[in-house]
């Protein structure tokens, strides 16, 4: 049996789950979330426990059985206590504003770089240069924090750039041919 597929997922308090036969709806304080449901993968509740389990063996149906499990257990999470992800912001006067539904970069361009932040999406400043990014699906989360980060990426020589918080760098040699003039 598949090591994540075969762990239970603990239904947290105040999360009405209903289980169709395509998907798995989740709904919580924060929101309302779906998980995809394979054709193969059957899923029960038991003991306040959701329980997936798959219909035969092939390593195809292993694999489901794992990923439906993981969607699920994300999708119970989200629409209970969510998920954040922290970008934080090295370079001399590189900084965020944030104003209503856009976020304002200045990140060492010519010109600002204007985000519009998505309706599924909080955005947080915690200090001009820390930016919390929150939400209900994981996968939004991090694709929207991937997202930022791409404005203006770590430099490996001067390690300026957005970076996730605790993202480790290797800082590299200076480059061949360039004088210390």
């Amino acid at each position: 049996m598949s090591r994540v597929g075969k762990q239970p997922i603990a239904i947290p308090e105040g999360v009405k789950v209903n289980i169709l036969s395509d998907k798995i709806e989740f709904e919580g304080p924060k929101g309302k979330l779906s998980s995809p449901l394979f054709a193969s993968i059957k899923a029960e509740i038991q003991d306040n426990q959701l329980i997936l389990t798959r219909k035969n063996d092939t390593g195809e149906q292993r694999s489901f059985h794992g990923l439906s499990r993981s969607l699920a257990f994300n999708a119970a999470v989200g629409v209970s206590s969510g998920f954040s992800r922290q970008l934080e912001i090295v370079g001399v006067g590189y900084r965020a504003k944030l104003d209503k539904d856009r976020m304002e970069l200045i990140l060492g361009y010519s010109k600002p770089v204007i985000y519009k932040i998505p309706k599924d999406i909080q955005i947080v400043l915690e200090k001009p240069t820390l930016i919390r990014i929150e939400g209900i699906d994981k996968q939004r989360v991090g694709q929207e924090a991937y997202r930022i980060r791409s404005f203006r990426k770590p430099d490996p020589y001067k390690l300026k750039g957005i970076r996730y918080v605790g993202e480790r760098l290797i800082k590299k040699e200076r480059r061949a041919g360039v004088s210390d003039v």
